[in-house]
């Protein structure tokens, strides 16, 4: 009986091998969930080291069909976390006890991939405020727990925040070119301004900080900037600038500005080549304070305000000339 079911299995997979030969093909997000939960498994001794892995078997505990089983089965065959023995079927290979869990990333769209589209998709409008786990998933093919991973680092990173019932909720945020402009007009008007504050007075301490900050993040190959890390950077620069004119009016106005834009600042991240550029015009306005020269340094911080508009406008193509 089972030398006739082995045979009887060749068979039926035969005239099937033509499309289950290509494993790096991208996998749904089923078969990446099934390989990451029974990846986390191997690694954590749940299953161990010889245990025999079969299709029907897995297929009920998970509830699922032996499609995904066989697909999630293969990717962990590739990334050696179990091995295929011929007419035996697949086995937890070996040393797999406490051992890094493989990166699956190549067989579908990355967390970095997943976290950019997302902000890119919710800048273009093409998200709504609020959406469920099981929603996402149906846009995006990505495993459960990479959706939750990428979800929470947007959490962290203040662009969405979990709703009481379920799913997810953006943010507040500039969503369009109008309110976007109109940002960068009223920055414009208070900045400038809570520079020339007669209460104005700077920390040397604070200034050389944010000073040395900037200039280590010029130092840094381009691929280990981060949006989060820019984008805290550039806030805490102009929130210290607002506290530092003493009027308590322009600093909360400044802290709202810098809560609203965080989703167009990771956007304009990977879209605008002003990361540099910015940070030196933000060198050149601390100099500027520190020469106690604020006429200047209100000056510097006009066209540091008005050309990241200018530049926004374009990419987004509404250059007005």
């Amino acid at each position: 009986m089972t030398l006739n079911t082995r045979r009887n299995t060749r068979a039926g997979a035969a005239p099937k091998k033509k499309s289950r030969a290509q494993p790096t093909d991208r996998l749904s997000p089923l078969h990446l969930d099934l390989a990451e939960r029974l990846s986390q498994e191997i690694v954590n001794g749940e299953l161990g080291a010889g245990d025999h892995l079969t299709e029907v078997s897995l297929g009920a505990r998970f509830e699922v069909s032996r499609t995904p089983v066989r697909g999630a089965l293969k990717l962990l065959a590739q990334h050696k976390m179990i091995e295929n023995r011929p007419n035996a079927g697949y086995f937890v290979s070996d040393g797999m006890l406490g051992k890094k869990l493989p990166d699956f990333s190549g067989t579908g769209m990355t967390g970095t991939e997943l976290y950019r589209t997302l902000i890119d998709h919710r800048a273009r409008k093409l998200l709504p405020d609020a959406l469920t786990d099981k929603e996402l998933l149906s846009r995006y093919p990505v495993s459960r727990s990479l959706m939750n991973k990428t979800l929470v680092k947007l959490s962290t990173d203040g662009l969405i925040e979990k709703r009481k019932g379920q799913g997810w909720r953006f943010l507040p945020s500039l969503e369009t070119p109008e309110a976007l402009a109109d940002s960068y007009r009223f920055r414009i008007l208070i900045e400038c301004s809570g520079l020339l504050e007669p209460t104005f007075q700077f920390d040397p301490i604070q200034l050389q900080r944010c000073r040395q900050g900037h200039e280590r993040l010029l130092q840094l190959p381009e691929t280990e900037l981060s949006p989060n890390e820019f984008y805290s950077l550039n806030a805490a620069f102009h929130e210290m600038l607002a506290r530092f004119s003493g009027n308590r009016f322009i600093l909360q106005a400044m802290q709202q500005q810098n809560q609203l834009r965080r989703l167009e600042e990771h956007d304009a991240f990977y879209r605008v080549a002003r990361l540099q550029e910015s940070c030196h015009e933000h060198l050149q306005i601390l100099q500027a304070i520190e020469n106690n020269d604020r006429e200047w340094a209100a000056a510097l911080m006009r066209r540091h305000l008005a050309g990241a508009m200018s530049m926004i406008q374009k990419e987004n193509g509404q250059d007005q000339g």
